[in-house]
């Protein structure tokens, strides 16, 4: 069992819902990320999904974009955020996934990839832009090092589409609480319960929500019908308010504690 799949059967055996936390790699550089991840270890995140920065993220809102822009300025790439998980992970019990783009892991290599961010000790890969019917060479490297992959269910995906990727999926499935980019919202969808549903009664492995949760309340709302709750743009947008602070680390861990409170 990997350390994602065994994270999410204790959560199960707890009566938890896990909280999962996504920070842009290298924004506002390495070190802060690097403490970050220690930090919201500490405040209550359960995993930690570490974004690739990229120069064209298409799934991304406007305060991801920026982040990415940042990391980016900073020649924030591939190899140095596997090395900053190889330094971490001695210090880190969490599992921590990488959300990429597909471009980036195609030019670093596929099997120079996964080799390196399984020997770094990265738990999972989520890659937006590559669906799980174009993924069969992808994971068959993944497979090899025993990566888990994780694949994305939205409000318009078809009975077929979810099937394929429950099916592709080993770590969780994604489920996009809106469609668009990424972004916090004020409200989310009045069927969202009935949509996580429809992905649940095709599968056991765990299900996480993502893209506009920013609030306790929506935190506290998501945790009754699903497994994973994924915070990233409201993460991000508390980083960039809090540039230049000397106690950013601590603002955004704080931000973290009370909102994991709500699971």
């Amino acid at each position: 069992m990997s350390r994602l799949q065994d994270k999410f059967r204790e959560l199960k055996i707890n009566k938890k819902c896990a909280f999962i936390a996504y920070i842009t790699a290298g924004d506002p550089n390495l070190k802060i990320t690097k403490d970050l991840i220690l930090e919201l270890e500490k405040q209550g995140a359960d995993i930690i999904e570490l974004g690739v920065p990229f120069s064209d993220p298409l799934a991304d809102g406007p305060v991801i974009q920026r982040a990415s822009i940042r990391a980016l300025k900073n020649k924030t790439n591939l190899s140095k955020i596997i090395r900053l998980v190889k330094e971490v992970r001695p210090k880190v019990k969490i599992p921590v996934c990488l959300m990429t783009y597909y471009n980036p892991v195609y030019k670093f290599g596929l099997d120079k990839f996964t080799k390196a961010a399984s020997i770094a000790g990265v738990d999972g890969v989520i890659i937006p832009d590559l669906p799980p019917e174009e993924a069969g060479e992808f994971m068959r490297f993944t497979k090899r090092v025993k990566l888990d992959t994780v694949f994305f269910v939205s409000p318009m995906s078809t009975d077929k589409r979810i099937k394929l990727a429950v099916k592709a999926s080993s770590g969780f499935i994604y489920y996009v609480a809106l469609t668009g980019v990424t972004g916090a919202r004020n409200k989310l969808g009045a069927d969202l319960k009935k949509k996580v549903s429809q992905v649940k009664r095709y599968t056991h492995k765990p299900v996480c929500t993502g893209f506009g949760i920013s609030r306790l309340e929506h935190v506290k709302e998501l945790s009754r019908f699903c497994d994973g709750v994924i915070v990233g743009s409201a993460i991000v947008n508390k980083i960039e308010n809090n540039l230049g602070n000397k106690n950013l680390v601590k603002i955004v861990g704080n931000f973290v504690r009370t909102l994991s409170k709500g699971l």
